[in-house]
């Protein structure tokens, strides 16, 4: 399929992002715009202070623009509340971090189940969703174990699955390969290719050229503003 049918997965519009620090304004974003198609796979990158990390803020509604529009499911989720944009955040994006950020009380199963969990969902299909989940990541033998029982590729494993829970509008990767060797990298970006040929939308926020190189377009920030904006595929 083509980008030109593909519904648009998410836009953002002239974004700006101020905050004050030690008496001074930071203008962290200054009129971000573009717009991410569904299936599409972008890494964005750029060097400390060009913006990605607040970029990644407003994308996961965890933080809310100063200005501009931020168009998701049709939605300006630049306008919510903390409340509406907690639901958003729980319903259509899949975080995975660098940290894994699993919880170490629960096995494999339980940590996939949490974003249905959160929602309500736990349903009689919770535990089947959950099964499938971790078989497609490659940790069908390993429902049971703890996150101390599993190697840092694993545990990302987990993480990947516990973000296509909630069955996200599209996935938002934080430096996800940032704690793992090259091989085991390399195996973690094969999944993330999968995944995004089985039609997931997926942004890797990244500083790694070589993690780049793997998605199909690459937007580069550069001092709050978007200086390139390439596809590769």
């Amino acid at each position: 399929m083509s980008n030109e049918v593909r519904p648009v997965a998410f836009q953002v519009d002239q974004l700006t992002r101020r905050y004050e620090m030690q008496g001074e304004t930071v203008h962290a974003l200054r009129g971000v715009s573009f717009e991410v198609r569904a299936g599409d796979y972008v890494a964005i990158m750029g060097p400390s202070g060009s913006g990605k990390s607040t970029l990644l803020n407003v994308l996961g509604c965890l933080d809310r623009p100063t200005s501009g529009r931020y168009l998701l499911a049709g939605q300006n989720v630049a306008t919510l509340d903390d409340d509406a944009l907690s639901e958003v955040r729980a319903s259509s994006i899949g975080f995975v971090f660098q940290s894994y950020n699993l919880l170490q009380q629960l096995n494999v199963l339980e940590n996939i189940k949490v974003p249905l969990q959160y929602q309500g969902l736990l349903g009689s299909n919770a535990d089947e969703t959950c099964r499938r989940l971790a078989a497609k990541v490659g940790l069908g033998d390993r429902l049971f174990h703890r996150p101390t029982e599993l190697s840092g590729g694993q545990q990302q494993r987990v993480a990947i699955a516990r973000s296509l829970a909630n069955d996200p509008h599209f996935i938002l990767a934080d430096e996800a390969t940032g704690n793992l060797d090259s091989k085991t990298t390399d195996e973690v970006l094969d999944l993330f290719e999968e995944l995004n040929a089985d039609g997931k939308t997926i942004i890797m926020i990244t500083h790694e050229d070589e993690v780049a190189s793997r998605a199909k377009r690459v937007i580069r920030l550069r001092d709050g503003l978007v200086e390139s904006d390439v596809r590769q595929d």
